[in-house]
């Protein structure tokens, strides 16, 4: 639309465009540079500053809306994911910037030759005065081509786990839980230590314990764990889920079940879901789920009054 809105208004306003050439004779500054081998004074003018404001705002357009048109045009119909396409349309919005503003700076006389010693030293300023920003730039592209993690994946960063709602070039923001975003540093992801839930398979593993208290059958009580596992929807079939029984522990004997899931999401549903139903089953066959059992020692060293009261008595009766 807006290519189209400019090409009618250069179709209705190109009779005109020959006054505007007045612009060209209000001179602003000048640099030097060589004409035909022979060093010169070029003047910039007001029309060289006004087509430096119309790049500008044509580079801003194109930045928000070209990459957008390119995925839903093109990159769609391409066997790439989405996170390639998220990449991709990433480095062209980048790429368009960078474009534009190089073609503004060269309309109004900032050459590249010019400017580029300047540029050289601001380059050694601001690598000392802004080198955790700088990291974060590049852990940033390199987040956008390596692609440790995507846009939707499930991630946890150090204390940190939600989802990855948007890569940026600076910080990626991640949806937790609460429903918080939070704005985590490229250089996070890239130094530190990344688990990525769903990188390349959504399949995850959890485990649920559980103990019975001594006496209890533990044949039975295995025969439960897995008839509950296999009645429980969100529990994969495959990979089988086990339930083992692990040892003799202080108050119970220890069972323990491994069971997969197809998303982490389903995890807390799945394990509510569990425990009332290894309850419910445990309750019908008579097996107690095992509680902290204390032993208390008297001092036998000399003796000791016993009064037993009933319940419901004054114990000075």
């Amino acid at each position: 639309m807006f290519v189209l809105v400019a090409l009618g208004l250069w179709a209705i306003w190109e009779p005109v465009f020959p006054a505007f050439g007045i612009l060209n004779d209000i001179h602003l500054w000048s640099y030097s540079g060589t004409v035909d081998g022979v060093a010169t004074a070029i003047p910039i003018s007001l029309a060289n500053l006004i087509m430096a404001i119309v790049v500008i705002v044509i580079m801003v357009i194109a930045s928000r809306n070209l990459p957008g048109l390119l995925e839903i045009t093109v990159l769609n119909r391409l066997p790439m994911d989405a996170g390639a396409r998220y990449a991709f349309t990433s480095v062209c919005r980048y790429a368009i910037t960078v474009i534009g503003i190089i073609l503004a700076f060269n309309t109004i006389g900032f050459k590249w030759s010019s400017v580029q010693w300047l540029i050289a030293a601001l380059g050694v300023g601001l690598g000392f005065g802004l080198q955790e920003i700088v990291a974060n730039f590049i852990c940033g592209l390199i987040v956008l081509f390596e692609r440790p993690f995507r846009v939707g994946d499930t991630v946890t960063i150090g204390e940190v786990s939600g989802t990855v709602s948007r890569i940026r070039i600076r910080a990626t923001t991640v949806l937790d839980w609460d429903r918080k975003e939070l704005i985590v540093p490229n250089k996070e992801f890239i130094t530190g230590r990344l688990i990525n839930w769903s990188l390349s398979d959504p399949i995850s593993r959890f485990i649920i314990r559980v103990g019975i208290a001594y006496g209890s059958d533990t044949e039975l009580a295995e025969k439960l764990l897995l008839k509950v596992l296999d009645e429980n929807p969100m529990v994969l079939k495959e990979p089988r889920p086990t339930a083992y029984f692990l040892g003799f522990g202080d108050n119970s004997l220890n069972f323990e079940l491994r069971l997969f899931i197809n998303n982490i999401d389903h995890r807390l549903p799945v394990q509510h879901e569990i425990h009332k139903a290894i309850d419910r089953e445990f309750r019908k066959a008579g097996i107690v789920i095992a509680f902290p059992q204390r032993d208390v020692h008297l001092d036998a060293d000399r003796p000791l009054k016993v009064q037993v009261v009933p319940d419901g008595s004054n114990p000075s009766d």
